[in-house]
This record gives C-alpha cells, sequence and structure tokens, in this order.
C-alpha cells in the first residue's frame, strides 16, 4: 500500500461534518484573545486581519485539492464542499467585524467601499463567493446538473485572487506574505488551464 493510500485511508473515517465544529473554534479564540488583550492595542484590526486570512487561506486549501489529488494521490475531495463554507464564514466574519466593530456607520460603509479601492475589491470577492456558498448542497446539484453547478462554483477562482489582492492593497507597507499568497493561488489556477487543455480531444 503506498503512502498516499494509506492517507486516504485513514481520511475515510473522518467525517466531513466534523470540520463545521472545529471551525467554530478559531474565530472564539480570536474573540477572547481580543477581549482579554491578546491582539495588540488595537484588536478590532486584529481581529479582522486574522479572520480575513484564515478565509483566504483556506480558499487556497480549496483550490489546492485537485491538484494535491493529481500530483500526489491524496484526495481530500470529502472535505471540500466543508472547507469553502468554512472559508465564507470566516469571511463573513472578517466583514461582520469591519462593518460592525470598526465602521458601524451605514453611510460611511458605503462611502468607504466606493471611495477606497482595497474595500471594493474586497467586497466584490465577497459577493462572489455567495452563490458557490449558496448553492453549496446536493439539491443545487441536482437542479443545475453537475456540469452548469461546476462553472457556477468556479466563481471561487475569481474571489480568492481578489481577496489576495485586496490583502496586498490593504498593507501599508510591502510585505512578502501577500504576494507569496497571490502567487500561490495563480499557480493552483495555472495547473488547472494546463490540465484543461491536456484533456481537449486532438483533432
Amino acid at each position: 500500500m503506498t503512502v498516499s493510500s494509506r492517507i486516504n485511508r485513514a481520511l475515510g473515517g473522518v467525517p466531513a461534518w466534523s470540520l463545521y465544529i472545529v471551525s467554530v473554534f478559531p474565530p472564539l479564540w480570536l474573540l477572547w484573545l481580543g477581549m482579554t488583550g491578546g491582539l495588540g492595542v488595537e484588536p478590532i484590526q486584529a481581529l479582522e486581519h486574522e479572520l480575513g486570512e484564515l478565509g483566504l487561506q483556506l480558499l487556497i486549501v480549496v483550490l489546492a485539492i485537485t491538484p494535491l489529488r493529481r500530483f500526489t494521490g491524496v484526495s481530500l475531495v470529502k472535505f471540500r464542499r466543508a472547507l469553502g463554507l468554512i472559508a465564507f464564514f470566516y469571511i463573513l466574519l472578517h466583514l461582520l467585524v469591519w462593518l460592525v466593530l470598526d465602521v458601524g456607520v451605514l453611510s460611511r460603509i458605503w462611502a468607504d467601499i466606493v471611495k477606497r479601492p482595497y474595500i471594493t475589491v474586497g467586497m466584490a470577492g465577497f459577493l462572489l463567493l455567495i452563490p458557490a456558498a449558496l448553492t453549496s448542497n446536493n439539491l443545487s446539484v441536482r437542479r443545475f446538473g453537475p456540469k452548469r453547478w461546476k462553472r457556477v462554483h468556479q466563481v471561487t477562482y475569481a474571489a480568492a485572487i481578489l481577496g489576495a489582492v485586496h490583502y496586498i492593497m490593504v498593507q501599508k507597507v510591502w510585505e512578502a506574505e501577500p504576494m507569496i499568497y497571490l502567487g500561490v493561488i495563480l499557480v493552483l489556477l495555472a495547473t488547472r488551464i494546463e490540465v484543461s487543455r491536456l484533456r481537449q480531444p486532438v483533432t
């Protein structure tokens, strides 16, 4: 038995729903840190940042599932839907922290979305994720059909890019980490493009 087969066998005993339970703890832990001074002198901004970064990291994990299976044989496909919904959940919390705790004034929220490019980009990425989140269920797969359903969920590609660009733009100084995230996303998407070309019949 290969290493990938052993890993897949071990993962087979882990129910996907268990990820939803685990996903609750990071936000609660961050909230606790914010309330007890563990997030520094600007806890709201730190909480906002950490939740957004967690969401982006999980989007990258979701994008990596197909290349991981193709190149290593390790399959996380059974967890993809849960991971995608958890990523959306974290990004939604990121948005709510900004809306409720950071800004709080409705008129200013709209003004910030319009006038600040990094917020415009981030909001665009979030809006693209909404159709994917709402259709992440078996009923939607049956209604749309597998091919159309897959096309709907391909908006995740653009949302991930916009999320990384938002992360880059929000930095006050140049940092390598956001650029690395964007680079990883582009590489993962490039592997999908290459594979789709290889699958095209030769004429």
